[in-house]
């Protein structure tokens, strides 16, 4: 394994377990966060972002961690080993998103001037994640299996899982 996608609903882990991973594995890890948003949650023009996205998975390792399936799939799914879904249930996912919003902390994986905040965009995300499993994770998995139906798999529910995951890597 030398090139992994994380993907899985905002609040899942996909962030964490790209860098215990990356630590692990010793990849470089890739936000795509990072990437799309601009300082004041600015989105970028569409070939900004797939052309940073491009650069990003230029090497021949890393970890790739974020949806943005329609944007993106194209360029990673063909070059992935592995897809990594995190199928963490949702009311874990909304308190992690409303935990982190609350304490505005900066977030190693969202670039300078994009901040999570208590506010009327707040309760448009929360729904998105509230409903994530109905609506986009459907969507996600439909452009994954239209790209590479054969790259392996693997999901996991949950920090108990994660760890095993982990651990067999050994």
């Amino acid at each position: 394994m030398q090139r992994i996608i994380i993907l899985g609903n905002a609040g899942s882990g996909k962030s964490t377990l790209a860098r215990r991973l990356g630590t692990y594995l010793v990849l470089p890890v890739i936000h795509l966060d990072m990437l799309f948003w601009e300082a004041g949650w600015k989105e970028p023009e569409a070939e900004v972002f797939r052309d940073r996205v491009r650069a990003a998975i230029s090497g021949e390792k890393w970890i790739c961690e974020g949806n943005y399936a329609r944007r993106t799939f194209d360029l990673r799914l063909p070059r992935a080993d592995l897809v990594i879904w995190l199928d963490t249930p949702r009311l874990v996912c909304a308190g992690r998103v409303a935990l982190r919003s609350a304490f505005q902390r900066n977030r190693a994986d969202l670039p300078v001037g994009c901040r999570e905040k208590l506010d009327a965009e707040f309760l448009a995300f929360l729904r998105y994640v509230w409903n994530f499993d109905r609506q986009s994770r459907p969507r996600i998995e439909i452009e994954r299996q239209k790209q590479v139906p054969l790259v392996p798999v693997v999901r996991l529910r949950g920090n108990r899982q994660i760890s095993s995951f982990i651990t067999s890597l050994r």
